[in-house]
């Protein structure tokens, strides 16, 4: 071959190489705080700021809302893009699916807002476009990028706190450090102790332990909002109670009947921590699901 032709033969896998790189998806960025802006739009304290108001709304309402700002989203559509950042970032509560996500292609001069499962009743996609056309990209076509994304948040803000949704955390990721409902559930076990004597005396020790055990797992699956912490509590109050109230048991100590120093609950067994929650943190989502609802536009 001569050199010609490996020149043109080096050239074509160049330029193959390179159209293969202009053809790849453009990379969805880590989450690493509310609003992700990989095209220095705006300024490190104004991200900052939207990022504090976006996080006492979260640490309000719960729900949960992201910015992204990009160059580009070709060679795919912003829808396209969109939901992919929507599944990687996961924003909004698990099982409530109340996230909302603002991406702006700012070279193609496109948006769109995305709308979890759980918003869709009060973000349609027929006011998701109305805050686009009317609030977001008149602003943008000004060259007020910052002025568009505040004032655009303010109206999504507005728009999700009208619609009713679970405000503890406990509803979207179980039982959370610092809550009474252990407290409340081991009262409700240490009350069944006392009527299980009663009950096993009216039914017999299999039937009252087992009225007291499904009594306590009720309890449990009432405040916990957790079957394996109901099945847990109540196996374990039917246990106790079959023990302590109804099986003739006697010490080998000598002394009739049962001690009184005898129990069943060890202080550091409990499995709840201390530490404060991390469901406000900036950096991830909290397992919400889209659908592909909300709505498009440009400036």
């Amino acid at each position: 071959m001569s050199a010609i032709s490996q020149a043109k033969a080096l050239l074509l896998v160049l330029f193959l190489c390179w159209s293969q790189a202009a053809l790849a998806d453009v990379a969805v960025p880590p989450l690493v705080g509310r609003v992700v802006d990989t095209t220095n739009t705006l300024t490190s304290s104004y991200v900052e700021t939207l990022n504090q108001r976006i996080r006492n709304f979260e640490n309000r309402k719960r729900s949960q809302i992201a910015v992204l700002i990009v160059p580009t989203t070709q060679p795919e559509t912003i829808e396209q893009y969109s939901i992919r950042v929507a599944e990687s970032w996961k924003i909004g509560r698990k099982k409530i699916d109340d996230g909302a996500l603002l991406v702006i292609a700012k070279n193609d001069r496109k948006l769109r807002i995305e709308v979890g499962y759980g918003l869709e009743g009060a973000l349609t996609d027929a006011t998701a476009r109305r805050i686009i056309d009317e609030v977001i990209a008149p602003r943008f076509k000004t060259g007020d990028f910052a002025g568009g994304i505040s004032d655009g948040l303010s109206r999504m803000i507005d728009v999700i706190d009208s619609e009713r949704l679970p405000s503890a955390p406990e509803a979207s990721h179980g039982l959370q450090p610092g809550s009474n409902a252990p407290v409340v559930v081991l009262l409700v076990l240490f009350g069944a102790l006392f009527a299980g004597r009663y009950l096993c005396g009216l039914w017999g020790a299999l039937v009252g332990s087992a009225v007291a055990g499904g009594a306590v797992g009720v309890v449990a699956w009432f405040v916990l909002g957790s079957l394996m912490g109901a099945v847990a509590f109540g196996g374990f109050a039917f246990v106790v109670v079959l023990i302590v109230n109804c099986l003739p048991i006697k010490w080998s100590s000598g002394s009739g009947g049962y001690s009184g120093s005898s129990s069943s609950w060890s202080g550091g067994g409990g499995g709840w921590s201390s530490g404060s929650s991390s469901s406000s943190s900036d950096s991830g989502g909290g397992g919400g699901s889209f659908g592909g609802g909300g709505a498009s536009g440009s400036w």
